[in-house]
């Protein structure tokens, strides 16, 4: 039986900016879109030419900037609940006395309404796929993303040892934490019309075994995915490290000698390293999540441009909605590169204005986040063969107007609000600012009510700032 033929889009007029390796920028471009995927790119009035006649749908974007979906590289969709609960804390306080409370007393019904409501939140800032950096119940996330039409890398939250876990956690074994991670890829690896891949997932060296990390390793090397992990977030962790485990520096150092830095290994914020540890993240491939807002609140400054320098792919993410309560990756580039211009004068006694410019950022949220989830032979640009993932953004309103330089402004200039459409592997999720799959106002509702029995549950009593009347 001959093939249904795949349904074929015309998207022209727009600003293109392709993030390509020649760095193509159309500024009256035309897209074509077969499938899932790009079939043609270039000049509006050339690709009107040739496929008007072919397209089943034709979409004039005159005046917007169409851009590759932007990527997420660290999130936990699970903690969209727990938004406002753990703000002004230390990190410690934060993990035992406020986020693994909330994060043991889920339902599955808890963690599908916060990825929901997570999910709608990344898709207005225009992203397209985000790496999950551990929940509790990876049916309820897969379900989720695929009802929203996102792209992800899920993982699953993974501790054995250490002090603060709570009692349902405690008696989990490692064998139990292993299986457990390879049943999730059996199941939901490859679904949703092969926009859910799973990962393996280790929530932090100070909460894991050695044999852990070892198999970990290993099973993620035989089914040839990814490892997300928390990496050198504060100074107790390396010096926690450095007690256990008898190596110079901290858990890079560590994670070096048990062979564990591989090209697969996606490290969130690894803040606190010295140079010999950014040469191993760089000799070994390993992807580095920085996390701007998530870092500054409790973390301190990742040395970013030591990083960028040294040859690492470092990408963007947003952490999760306690740790920065914006789940925009548009504020995040902000964020990224006014931060790391103003560590230079920190660090150095001078300015740097040239300090992660508008271009590198650019390229954290796409490029680079598509190197860092193992997705780069289909995301991150706009190439013919590539998935279609994009971005629609209207700059003509205030908080853009007028643009003088494209990258600038979506860099500088581009909130939120500028993202009106979004694409994710060729259907649209997003359009005219409202969400496709979804109600949002019904998500909405039911997740302000879930929340207030989630915190009952856990037993968090959060402290009165003011006199409250």
């Amino acid at each position: 039986m001959e093939r249904e033929r795949e349904v074929v889009s015309v998207l022209h007029g727009g600003m293109i900016i392709t993030m390509d390796e020649e760095q193509r920028v159309f500024r009256d471009g035309g897209i074509v879109i077969e499938g899932d995927r790009i079939k043609a790119i270039g000049q509006s009035a050339q690709i009107l030419a040739e496929f008007s006649d072919v397209a089943h749908h034709i979409l004039d974007l005159t005046g917007h900037i169409l851009l590759p979906g932007f990527i997420n590289t660290h999130v936990h969709s699970s903690q969209q609940l727990a938004r406002g609960i753990a703000d002004d804390v230390d990190l410690m306080t934060w993990l035992h006395h406020r986020i693994w409370p909330y994060e043991s007393n889920m339902t599955q019904h808890d963690s599908y309404l916060s990825t929901l409501l997570c999910g709608i939140e990344l898709i207005h800032s225009g992203v397209t796929c985000f790496a999950e950096a551990g929940g509790q119940h990876v049916s309820e996330m897969a379900r989720a993303v695929s009802l929203l039409g996102l792209r992800a890398c899920l993982t699953q939250s993974t501790m054995d040892s250490g002090h603060g876990l709570p009692p349902s956690w405690a008696t989990r074994t490692t064998d139990q934490c292993i299986q457990s991670q390879k049943d999730n890829y059996d199941k939901y690896h490859n679904t949703a019309h092969g926009r859910i891949r799973i990962w393996f997932g280790i929530r932090q060296i100070m909460n894991s075994t050695p044999r852990l990390l070892i198999e970990t390793r290993d099973a993620a090397t035989q089914l040839k995915t990814g490892i997300h992990m928390h990496v050198a977030e504060i100074p107790y962790e390396n010096q926690l490290v450095r007690d256990v485990h008898k190596v110079d520096h901290g858990t890079v150092t560590y994670l070096d000698k048990i062979d564990f830095l591989q090209s697969n290994l996606l490290a969130a914020h690894s803040v606190w390293l010295d140079n010999n540890e950014i040469s191993l993240l760089s000799r070994s491939g390993v992807k580095v999540s920085h996390c701007p807002a998530a870092a500054m609140r409790m973390l301190g400054f990742a040395p970013v441009r030591e990083m960028l320098d040294a040859g690492v792919c470092v990408s963007l993410g947003t952490d999760g909605a306690p740790s920065n309560n914006r789940m925009s990756i548009v504020d995040e580039m902000y964020l990224a590169s006014l931060i790391n211009k103003g560590r230079e004068v920190y660090a150095n006694g001078t300015t740097d204005p040239t300090a992660l410019p508008a271009e590198t950022i650019l390229r954290m949220v796409t490029v680079n986040g598509a190197k860092s989830v193992l997705w780069d032979d289909e995301l991150g640009s706009l190439e013919v063969g590539k998935k279609a993932d994009i971005v629609v953004v209207n700059p003509s309103s205030w908080p853009m107007v007028p643009v003088h330089d494209c990258i600038s402004s979506i860099v500088y200039s581009m909130r939120s609000e500028n993202v009106i459409s979004v694409m994710c592997n060729g259907v649209w999720i997003m359009k005219n600012k409202k969400i496709i799959h979804v109600d949002e106002e019904e998500v909405i509702l039911k997740a302000k009510e879930a929340s207030v029995e989630l915190l009952k549950r856990a037993g968090i009593t959060l402290p009165s700032r003011m006199n409250m009347i």
